[in-house]
């Protein structure tokens, strides 16, 4: 790729508190659902067996906590552009996703600062369902100071 057809991201300077990120949808299938419980080697059986999920009380097999750090930091990315640096992450799973549904994933800055010559955005993010919010959240991202 030529520099003259690279992706630009944002910078520190584009983003204001109050800017909303780029939401992104993803349906959710058991396919899905399967393959990331063995892509991360997460075989809780909750994350592949409808009958042990039943048994805890869920409405079927449901998608882990992998998933949802790495649909947000799909999210992000996909927003913030190649040179942005995830700095922190914090989830809390409060509703399950399961197939059949739609993961979408919202958000907004509600803060920006430097530190120790750093530009750091920080962010509200949630992660819903059709049945509502699923996965409030919360990120730090470093964003390039400014286009030179």
């Amino acid at each position: 790729m030529s520099a003259s057809t690279a992706v630009q991201g944002l910078t520190y300077a584009d983003v204001e508190v109050g800017t909303e990120i780029t939401p992104v949808s993803l349906p959710i299938t058991y396919k899905r659902v399967c393959i990331n419980a063995a892509s991360t080697w997460d075989w809780f059986p909750g994350h592949h067996d409808p009958e042990y999920a039943r048994a805890q009380g869920q409405q079927n097999i449901y998608l882990s906590t992998l998933f949802y750090h790495g649909f947000i930091d799909r999210g992000l990315n996909d927003w913030a552009g190649p040179d942005a640096l995830i700095r922190r992450r914090k989830i809390s799973m409060i509703k399950s996703i399961y197939p059949g549904q739609t993961a979408t994933l919202t958000g907004t800055v509600v803060g920006k600062r430097e530190d120790a010559g750093k530009y750091l955005v920080d962010l509200e993010l949630l992660v819903s369902s059709e049945e509502g919010p699923c996965v409030p959240s919360e990120a730090t991202l470093e964003l390039p100071g400014g286009r030179s």
